[in-house]
């Protein structure tokens, strides 16, 4: 990025010229009134601390900051929080205008006067975006976090958020990725990291803090994995680094993570190309539930004892999303979940119902070839998930992993398909990924994600 070397240039110059003024100024005062430094010591202040004093700074100041900060509200006191935020800050921002949001139900957006924004996610993390040339207010509530315009040098880890940059053109935005450039699937950012636009900083449980800390890093954005190292992100927060955490997982519509986007826009600066790219994906589900509805009424139209299901409708068609493990297991995804939601928006039915309906958030489970046997046999579709396992092209490689697969309904009827590598990053193409499955249910037209299985 051409800018970040002019602006290392320019620092250095400066450095040196500051050296020079305070090498001159130390030797002219006089040594006996304590107004002059040695010039070794003013050198050392002029430049800047090393990484250790700065990591100790840091920390003293979050520590005066931010150690009142509550690990998890409880469910009555989260819906008081934004309120009390609210209040405490109307003398000074304003009265806060609350954004309605369609789908999206883990972040609320506050907008006040002068262009300030306070997000809140999951109830509990609070963050005030202060617009470019303006200042955070004084005397704000210890656990807002404030995040300044612009946003120029993102450590990204939570890897399904980068299409969402991606889409509203703020790419640059990034500098470090906590996948490498042979993680992506997307071309665009693999390009960028081998360009050299975008660093590998580290996996999300093991970042390189020294490189995080060497390219200004403004915030960290962090999936809900990195709960399971939560030391991560009491370091990041530590160095002075904000940490976002994207609940965007925890949704309960598919739309509701693609909602996301918008907070991700508010960041940038590019809320009307959020909004748009968010729209198509509107527009795309509204389509297949006017084609649903239109084939539910020519279902009630026709009389089921003598003509049956009209061909091409999709609605009754049931369906399994799994992958085989390493270990001959079979995981597959909750009911809960945002697939089978996807399917269910699509016209057909996942084939388990109430699968793994307890207080968890994890969005799949693994089960026995047994029990998977039972339950998915007679589904009409299978669809092979090849997120972690790898895209397979015929059948005899998916039964090759489990001979009992032969004996389902679906592979018989060769009706067996798979998703390709890039489903799950590229999150902003819910709408289409229905519009995928809303396909395949009935039979017609061109796919983007998924592809039927050569027998």
């Amino acid at each position: 990025m051409l800018w970040k070397k002019i602006k290392g240039i320019c620092g250095g110059i400066f450095c040196a010229a500051l050296l020079l003024c305070t090498a001159a100024c130390g030797t002219a005062a006089d040594p006996g009134t304590g107004s002059g430094t040695e010039p070794g010591e003013q050198t050392g202040q002029s430049a800047q601390a090393d990484q250790g004093e700065q990591a100790e700074q840091a920390k003293q100041a979050e520590q005066g900051e931010q150690t009142e900060r509550p690990v998890q509200a409880e469910p009555g006191e989260q819906t008081e929080q934004p309120a009390q935020a609210e209040q405490g800050e109307q003398a000074k921002l304003g009265t806060p205008v609350r954004v309605p949001l369609e789908y999206a139900g883990q972040y609320t957006i506050d907008r006040y006067e002068e262009g300030y924004v306070l997000i809140t996610i999951a109830d509990r993390d609070r963050f005030l975006v202060v617009p470019e040339g303006r200042t955070a207010p004084v005397d704000m509530d210890g656990d807002i976090v404030i995040l300044q315009q612009p946003l120029t040098d993102i450590y990204l880890a939570a890897s399904a958020v980068m299409d969402m940059f991606r889409c509203i053109g703020g790419l640059d935005a990034i500098r470090l990725s906590g996948t490498d450039a042979d993680g992506w699937s997307m071309d665009e950012v693999s390009a960028a990291m081998k360009a050299g636009d975008i660093l590998y900083a580290g996996k999300y449980n093991a970042p390189d803090y020294e490189l995080i800390l060497s390219e200004g890093c403004d915030l960290a954005i962090e999936n809900l994995m990195i709960d399971h190292s939560p030391e991560v992100k009491e370091e990041l927060e530590s160095l002075g680094i904000p940490v976002l955490m994207d609940y965007s997982s925890y949704e309960q519509h598919p739309l509701g993570r693609a909602e996301w986007v918008k907070l991700y826009g508010i960041l940038l600066g590019r809320e009307d190309e959020a909004q748009d790219v968010f729209d198509e994906q509107v527009r795309l589900l509204r389509a297949i539930e006017e084609e649903n509805a239109a084939e539910e009424q020519k279902k009630e139209q026709a009389d089921s004892r003598t003509q049956g299901q009209p061909d091409g409708q999709a609605e009754g068609r049931t369906a399994a999303f799994f992958f085989i493990t390493s270990n001959g297991a079979v995981n597959v995804r909750k009911s809960s979940d945002y697939v089978p939601k996807m399917i269910e928006l699509a016209g057909g039915r996942y084939i388990f119902e109430e699968l793994g309906e307890d207080d968890s958030h994890s969005s799949s489970l693994t089960m026995q070839i047994e029990e998977f046997y039972a339950a998915a046999k007679d589904a009409d579709y299978l669809i092979y998930n090849s997120t972690i396992d790898g895209e397979i092209r015929t059948v005899d490689e998916l039964t090759d992993k489990c001979s009992l697969l032969e004996d389902f309904k679906a592979v018989q009827d060769g009706n067996v398909y798979c998703t390709t590598k890039n489903l799950y990053q590229e999150s902003m193409s819910v709408g289409v990924m229905i519009d995928d499955l809303h396909k395949m249910l009935t039979g017609g037209g061109q796919m983007q994600y998924l592809y039927r299985l050569d027998r």
